[in-house]
């Protein structure tokens, strides 16, 4: 088998050469970076979130990402569901952000409803939320973790093992997991905290390299690393959080995959 490395940066391209649809289900606050997120990585966004036309726009889709950052919406809500219905009619990859999940027990019911109603390939958030989901404790505090569940290798392989998902811990080093193979990426910035919206993005270039790569844990450790490597990169540029965002945007939106193949950081844990 290659080396992950090397079959991130065959993704990278294949995102660029296929240029796969992404449809999102996601909030306010982050929607106009994700989509530019979703282009810079290659891919195409879509955000249709209609009771009445999800599904169909869902089976164009290469993926589907499910943000749980507004499922205060009752029509949001059933949207995710009808949409993650289809997905799993077509056979198409579905990545959820469990946005708060902990924070409220509304918000807590609908994450879970969710993950038992659908059948989800890819779970990306923070250590907060993945320990309360996974049952192994944490703490959350708007949407931000506060206390994190303990060794995040436990949480993402508990957290795999009890819903059947790939599972990505945000963090100073992100751990992914499958329930029996473990990921660490070592690539990230400090910066990325500083912003609004940093995991919701950090999703949808998942949900792209989950378009293009069916092994859902290299796409999930391949995704989470690019994304930091373009942080990694900005960051030598910037002199602040603003100068930040735009320049790991032009990095991301500037790399090519020989270049994510020799600068991604991934290792077996």
């Amino acid at each position: 088998m290659k080396p992950v490395n090397e079959r991130v940066g065959e993704a990278l391209a294949r995102i660029r050469e296929e240029k796969p649809l992404l449809n999102h289900i996601t909030n306010f606050v982050v929607m106009n970076d994700t989509a530019n997120v979703t282009l810079f990585t290659g891919a195409q966004p879509v955000m249709a979130q209609a009771v009445e036309e999800v599904a169909e726009m869902t089976s164009l889709a290469g993926a589907l990402v499910l943000n749980a950052g507004n499922v205060t919406h009752p029509d949001w809500c059933e949207a995710m569901i009808l949409a993650g219905i289809q997905a799993n009619k077509d056979g198409t990859p579905i990545v959820m952000d469990p946005v708060g999940a902990g924070a409220t027990t509304m918000r807590t019911r609908m994450i879970r409803r969710l993950l038992h109603e659908t059948k989800i390939q890819i779970v990306r958030g923070n250590a907060g939320e993945m320990g309360v989901l996974s049952g192994m404790g944490g703490k959350v505090r708007g949407v931000d973790s506060v206390e994190p569940a303990g060794d995040p290798t436990e949480v993402a392989r508990q957290m795999s093992r009890a819903f059947n998902v790939v599972a990505a811990i945000s963090g100073k080093h992100d751990t992914i997991s499958d329930g029996e193979r473990t990921l660490r990426v070592e690539n990230g910035h400090a910066w990325l905290p500083t912003l609004t919206g940093t995991g919701c993005m950090a999703t949808t270039v998942v949900a792209a390299f989950a378009a293009v790569e069916r092994d859902y844990l290299v796409a999930a450790a391949g995704a989470m690393a690019v994304y930091g490597y373009a942080a990694e990169l900005g960051a030598a540029n910037a002199s602040g959080p603003a100068s930040f965002r735009v320049a790991m945007f032009d990095h991301l939106y500037n790399m090519s995959p020989e270049q994510a193949a020799a600068g991604v950081r991934i290792v077996e844990v």
